[in-house]
């Protein structure tokens, strides 16, 4: 057991710490889904080696509870949005770190439309400027679920709310 208030550490670290070509990839990553720190990539690759894993558990057996495990699984990942409607099992087995990374709260700012790069996106989530579905929501790596999408916007009383429709206004008088 731990310390009821210190929480156990949600990430496995590299097993080799110098190792070039994870290096160059966890900085892609890092650059292209605007992140701070190498931690934020090692949750999500802990995030899908336990899917995988227990993927791989439930394919071993065949039980009546397996087959409902199995479903359950499935399920969830479908319900995040990690996985499509039509997913079987041996889909889990082909996750990779992008997967879970695609569906972070900074990430879906930025592909939405409201930030202009992924790092701006991040502030606009810590400042307080997002919300989802009327709730402020501070943390860049909430992991936004498959009805979510839609309901990602600006605070209420957000400043940028105001830029992003005047500049959005701009756009579209030029465009005509």
């Amino acid at each position: 057991m731990g310390h009821p208030r210190k929480a156990r550490k949600k990430y496995d670290t590299p097993s080799h710490p110098w190792n070039a070509a994870r290096i160059k990839e966890e900085n892609r990553l890092a650059q292209k889904y605007g992140l701070k720190t190498k931690k934020e990539i090692w949750k999500a690759e802990t995030m899908v080696k336990k899917y995988r894993r227990d993927a791989r558990h439930l394919l071993g057996m065949v039980t009546e509870q397996t087959i409902r495990e199995r479903q359950d699984l499935i399920n969830h990942l479908v319900n995040a949005g990690i996985l499509g409607e039509n997913a079987k099992l041996e889909d889990v087995l082909d996750l990779t770190v992008e997967d879970v990374l695609r569906r972070r709260l900074q990430t879906m700012v930025y592909k939405k439309g409201l930030a202009n790069t992924a790092k701006e996106a991040r502030v606009f989530v810590v400042h307080g400027h997002v919300a989802l579905n009327e709730k402020k929501i501070d943390s860049p790596s909430y992991l936004v679920k498959k009805g979510e999408e839609d309901l990602i916007g600006f605070y209420h009383s957000s400043p940028v709310e105001k830029q992003y429709k005047e500049r959005t206004e701009k756009k579209s008088t030029e465009e005509t």
